[in-house]
């Protein structure tokens, strides 16, 4: 038995197909992060499954797995600003095609998830549900929740007051409290409602 069976999820039918994954959608702060992912059929970690239902814990283990075995991967992101210039359905597109081009081994085809295609250098196609059923999708989806988590600690380093260490800048109540004492950082999405409302009232 292979270990890419011994993960739970079908595998993909050539060895130059990469998956494709962001995270960070929905926050009010911070980067939209994209990962690429070229698994080793022979190298397939196992236990891959969609990023939000892994623990902290497990999804760090499993990343270090992927970045050790896969045969390449990338992560890259659209910025705060950039989200703004071009909405964040656009800027998710960006942050993947910039991954996929970072990749060292550039892919015959990519599978990403949802049912948007970002423009891409070769052959690419849509699955809903992609991470939590195809493979190499589920790896880039664990690398980029973990970088994105990562990111958003190196943030509160920066700006500790928000709390972003534990929101990650997810719009909770506490995030909104900080929002509204504080008013927005560098980091902020001003094009999102909750940010803009709060800079429309700070100019009225």
């Amino acid at each position: 038995m292979t270990r890419g069976r011994q993960s739970g999820l079908p595998m993909f039918s050539g060895s130059r197909w990469a998956g494709v994954d962001e995270a960070g959608r929905g926050p009010l702060a911070g980067p939209v992060m994209a990962a690429a992912v070229v698994l080793d059929p022979h190298a397939v970690p196992a236990g891959l499954a969609d990023s939000k239902k892994l623990s902290a814990r497990r999804r760090s283990e499993l990343a270090s797995k992927i970045r050790s075995d896969a045969i390449a991967w990338a992560v890259a992101w659209a910025d705060a600003a950039e989200i703004d210039a071009l909405n964040i359905l656009r800027a998710s597109m960006l942050a993947m095609r910039r991954a996929v081009l970072g990749l060292s081994t550039r892919p015959e085809h990519a599978q990403v998830d949802g049912t948007t295609c970002p423009r891409l250098p070769c052959t690419v196609e849509a699955i809903v549900r992609g991470d939590s059923s195809v493979a190499a999708i589920s790896a880039a989806s664990i690398l980029a929740k973990v970088a994105r988590d990562e990111f958003m600690h190196s943030l509160d380093r920066v700006y500790p007051d928000y709390g972003f260490c534990r929101h990650k800048g997810y719009p909770t109540a506490a995030h909104l409290a900080a929002l509204a004492k504080l008013g927005p950082c560098a980091c902020h999405r001003r094009s999102f409602r909750p940010v803009r409302e709060l800079l429309r009232g700070a100019v009225a």
